[in-house]
């Protein structure tokens, strides 16, 4: 998705994986991931400041996604971001795809 600020990435051209946000020009930088049921709620009320809930679309879309900011002061964890994504892609992707990530 281009043109709101956001670049979305897609698994195999047909399901979202992740958006990289910097909506409207709002000077936040941030990642959106799908998440497992009660992980957007976990992280978003132990560290507020650096997780957040996406607003959900007219669909419903977001509603589980957990979103991440990318410009919380301080470093970010990338390992941290990389394992948010390869669950992101557990939940999304076929499953020859995951267990192809699984024979890695």
């Amino acid at each position: 998705m281009e043109g709101s600020g956001a670049t979305c990435f897609f698994v195999r051209a047909k399901r979202p994986l992740c958006y990289f946000h910097d909506h409207h020009n709002d000077d936040r930088v941030s990642l959106w991931c799908p998440a497992q049921p009660g992980v957007q709620e976990a992280l978003v009320a132990s560290e507020p400041g650096r997780f957040f809930k996406p607003p959900m679309s007219a669909s419903g879309t977001f509603s589980e996604w957990l979103g991440v900011f990318l410009d919380v002061a301080g470093a970010v964890d990338w390992d941290e971001i990389a394992e948010i994504v390869e669950d992101a892609f557990r939940l999304v992707a076929p499953a020859a795809a995951v267990a192809e990530l699984d024979c890695r």
